[in-house]
């Protein structure tokens, strides 16, 4: 018999975009803010619920959110200023008790292959304590953590994410391979953004 899991999404959309000039996940991509492509991913991927951590721009992000989908659910991270951690801690602790793993997506990140959602996931299920996907032998995002890894996260401190608690897990960590380098591709400056070129 095989138990159902509960799977959640977070996207982590706190930063300033300080290299950016501000605003960054709001700049234009294909269209539309540059948040958009990351929730798609985040919608496409095998889970029951979305969760986007705002920080910086609270309002403006969150409008943004609302316009491609006012059912996800917003959290807001009062200590964004820290880091990368902060968003990943406020994220993680907002997660309902019967979610078992969470999918950790960044909101620069435009291109994640949709393709590499669901192995990931198996990859959970079937007993790792975390899966992250990779190209090109680098290490890339989204990756999934599971219940077991998340009082790790709460003590995560700095702009690191969970790249500490990933480092530490040795076999526990599975890679999934994936199809195209969207996994390792986020937006720093608007040099990287199509259209935004100087």
């Amino acid at each position: 018999m095989t138990t159902v899991r509960t799977f959640a999404a977070l996207v982590l959309a706190a930063g300033s975009g300080s290299r950016f000039g501000g605003g960054k996940l709001l700049a234009p991509y294909e269209g539309a803010p540059l948040l958009h492509a990351a929730l798609a991913a985040a919608r496409a991927a095998p889970v029951a619920s979305l969760t986007v951590v705002t920080g910086a721009d609270a309002a403006e992000v969150g409008a943004a959110v609302r316009a491609f989908d006012p059912a996800i659910r917003l959290v807001h991270a009062p200590d964004h200023a820290e880091g990368m951690s902060a968003s990943l801690r406020a994220g993680v602790a907002s997660l309902d008790d019967e979610v078992e793993a969470a999918f950790v997506f960044l909101g620069d990140m435009p291109r994640v292959p949709h393709g590499v959602l669901q192995p990931l996931r198996r990859a959970v299920e079937q007993g790792a304590a975390a899966a992250a996907p990779v190209f090109e032998g680098r290490r890339g995002n989204p990756v999934v953590l599971s219940r077991s890894l998340f009082r790790d996260v709460a003590a995560l401190s700095g702009d690191v994410g969970a790249r500490p608690i990933l480092q530490g897990l040795g076999p526990r960590l599975a890679l999934v391979e994936a199809p195209h380098d969207g996994v390792l591709f986020d937006v720093d400056e608007p040099g990287d953004l199509p259209g935004l070129r100087r």
